[in-house]
């Protein structure tokens, strides 16, 4: 007898190893299991085998083709480690506004649910070490807001924090049993805010990474036609603006390495490939749409956001980075709005923080989510 040995390699495939053979197997989708069929070596038997998800892990269980999505008794033939193998999480689709939107989904479904919200001009893979780290405690997932990552971009180019808002609540009305948890960084942190602020019963704790907006220092009063000549020449401006094309991936890695030097150079690298695209004439392009670097012509209403803020019900965590950009929220009066929070500072950790100091961050998260 030689046994059959299959290792999960990735969401697509699966190494197959018979007597001195081995091959990649795709998977498939069949009913509602994946499936990994092959031709068994030395045999005309079509064999079949059923990925099926349990308690986090991914178990490989052998069954006749014609009763793939069927229940089978056979034997398991996989371990944790064949679960840890996996590679990444799966893709899905939702919709807002006709808009179809991607997020991404770490299994683990049995576990409490964790949103993760991206910041401004990323996307949802920006957070796969977080998500690694956190996987077989919670239900993972993660959006690429509108305009961002493989979602949709906005038709006419308008980008509010309200449509992303409106766009979370339509995710977690499809997929969450509330209350959840949520961790959002930048703009994902505002989104994340406002919308616990909107519904505070659907939310157990959450986590916002530099996601009060814009420090007060910034917020610059100015007349409301001055205001709106500025956003319509910027819009214009940004018509005529040409995505910047990169003649290969090690040059679009520089840049975001440019945008980031706490990037370690393998980060820098992952969070290129999956934040880019390769065209048809060979050159690499950001996948963001130029037109979310907009500014709005309407202020920051901190007077909205922290009545948003007030009633919000849940512990909150503030992180910010002490090398960032973003000012310290109890000292310029912003964490006052809240009625229950923690703010740490991380030392040698720029706006990025979960990138910059990974460790120190998953230790603060997982003392918060614990107590």
């Amino acid at each position: 007898m030689h046994p059959t040995i299959v290792r999960v390699i990735s969401n697509a495939a699966v190494r197959v190893t018979h007597r001195r053979s081995t091959f990649l197997v795709p998977v498939f989708i069949f009913g509602r299991f994946p499936i990994a069929a092959f031709n068994h070596v030395r045999t005309a038997h079509f064999k079949a085998f059923r990925l099926r998800r349990l308690f986090g892990e991914y178990c490989v269980k052998t069954v006749p083709f014609g009763d793939a999505a069927g229940v089978s008794s056979a034997p398991t033939l996989s371990s944790r480690a064949m679960a840890d193998a996996l590679i990444g999480p799966t893709s899905h689709y939702f919709y807002s506004q006709r808009l179809k939107l991607h997020y991404v989904d770490w299994g683990n479904h049995d576990k409490p649910l964790l949103l993760l919200v991206h910041g401004g001009r990323d996307h949802a893979r920006n957070w796969d070490w977080v998500a690694q780290h956190l996987r077989h405690d919670y239900h993972i997932i993660a959006p690429d807001l509108r305009g961002h990552g493989d979602s949709q971009w906005s038709v006419g180019g308008m980008y509010a924090m309200i449509d992303y808002t409106l766009d979370v609540a339509q995710l977690l009305d499809a997929v969450a049993i509330f209350p959840i948890t949520i961790i959002g960084h930048s703009l994902g942190g505002s989104i994340a805010l406002q919308y616990t602020g909107t519904y505070p019963d659907r939310i157990k704790k959450i986590v916002a990474i530099e996601g009060l907006g814009p420090p007060p220092g910034m917020i610059r009063e100015r007349p409301a036609q001055e205001r709106m000549l500025e956003w319509i020449a910027e819009m214009k401006a940004l018509s005529r603006r040409h995505p910047r094309r990169y003649k290969n991936l090690d040059e679009a890695v520089e840049r975001m390495r440019d945008a980031n030097p706490h990037l370690s150079p393998e980060q820098a690298r992952h969070l290129t490939i999956h934040g880019c695209y390769r065209d048809e004439d060979g050159t690499y392009l950001w996948k963001f749409d130029n037109y979310v670097r907009a500014a709005s012509p309407y202020l920051f209403n901190m007077k909205d956001a922290r009545a948003l803020w007030s009633q919000i019900t849940c512990p909150v965590l503030l992180v910010r980075g002490t090398e960032s950009w973003a000012s310290d929220p109890e000292k310029d009066g912003r964490a006052t709005a809240f009625k229950n929070y923690k703010l740490v500072n991380i030392e040698r950790a720029g706006h990025w923080v979960h990138h910059d100091q990974l460790d120190v961050f998953l230790k603060h998260v997982r003392e918060f989510l614990a107590d």
